[in-house]
């Protein structure tokens, strides 16, 4: 893989854990992928240096005019990579879709449009990608003041979800987790308290997914909650609240209450404290790279090698 980007972003020392995926997707084969509606700088950038990076081999899925157009304006040389045309983002992500349950990609990347545009296309009970699980959302985070990677759920698809959903939820993160190189992760379930409070629904689900792992009805991790924000990722504040937890203070996995936290506590992590972040979407047949339109290169070409690595985690069959 070429790495000369990565390696010589002024950035690097901040991105050790996703500078570390990109390593690790080193020498897999490249993920044919569904790039939809990619009519944008950023959007077209991405998916050409993740080309080049061999992490994909990008079919860009939307109108050829405008893709070629912004090729142009922004200095992009397309080369050979194939154009499948439509009108508009409503079909790219229709076509992208059935491209997928075709089998003719293994993945999907997010271009110019909405996420929710993308996403009916993909949940569409009729044509989409549903599998059993259900779809959720990971952000794997690289946070600088923290020593591990640190990944985010849900925070894009599933708002307010009840227990059911948070078990699918556990379980996908767990794979992902699994894929990305921890073995057991340790998954925190937050909540504002780290007591059961029957006038805190998050604090009893949090209860019951921790039994249910008991139970193994969730496998491959180990949980822990209700947590606190602050005794997930900080042992000093497990200490000094006396939890005796072998997650507390070392989260791999912060599972949110509900979409609003997560979703504010990634934006509060890039914006604060310098995170850097890729996006993937699971439990879909395909994994699907969900970038946000805020993303840089960078970030881009990371979801691409998370969605490479989970695609290769699945191809070995090594799933719990």
């Amino acid at each position: 893989m070429n790495n000369q980007q990565t390696e010589d972003t002024p950035k690097t020392a901040y991105r050790r854990q996703l500078t570390r995926l990109l390593r690790m997707a080193d020498g897999i084969r490249p993920l044919r992928t569904a790039v939809v509606h990619p009519v944008d700088a950023a959007s077209l950038s991405g998916a050409v240096e993740a080309y080049h990076g061999d992490l994909i081999i990008p079919v860009l899925v939307g109108p050829e005019a405008k893709i070629r157009a912004c090729a142009e304006a922004n200095d992009l040389d397309l080369g050979q990579l194939e154009i499948v045309a439509t009108e508009h983002s409503h079909e790219a992500a229709d076509t992208a879709v059935r491209m997928a349950r075709r089998g003719e990609v293994a993945a999907l990347m997010k271009g110019k449009l909405h996420t929710d545009e993308l996403m009916r296309a993909v949940v569409s009970r009729s044509g989409g990608l549903r599998t059993d699980r259900r779809m959720s959302h990971v952000w794997a985070m690289d946070v600088p003041t923290y020593p591990r990677p640190l990944l985010i759920t849900d925070s894009a698809l599933n708002i307010t979800p009840d227990l059911l959903a948070k078990a699918d939820i556990v379980r996908n993160v767990i794979e992902l987790a699994q894929a990305l190189g921890v073995s057991s992760p340790r998954v925190a379930i937050l909540s504002a308290t780290e007591e059961v409070t029957p006038q805190i629904r998050s604090t009893i689900d949090a209860a019951a997914l921790c039994k249910m792992a008991d139970r193994d009805q969730i496998r491959g991790g180990r949980l822990d909650g209700p947590l606190g924000f602050d005794n997930a990722i900080s042992e000093e504040a497990a200490r000094a609240k006396g939890l005796r937890s072998e997650v507390a203070g070392r989260a791999d996995v912060l599972l949110a209450p509900d979409l609003e936290s997560a979703n504010m506590l990634g934006k509060q992590l890039h914006y604060l404290a310098e995170a850097e972040a890729a996006g993937i979407v699971l439990g879909a047949r395909v994994p699907i790279v969900l970038t946000s339109r805020a993303d840089d290169v960078f970030s881009r070409m990371a979801s691409c090698a998370v969605a490479l690595l989970l695609a290769d985690y699945y191809r070995e069959g090594r799933q719990p």
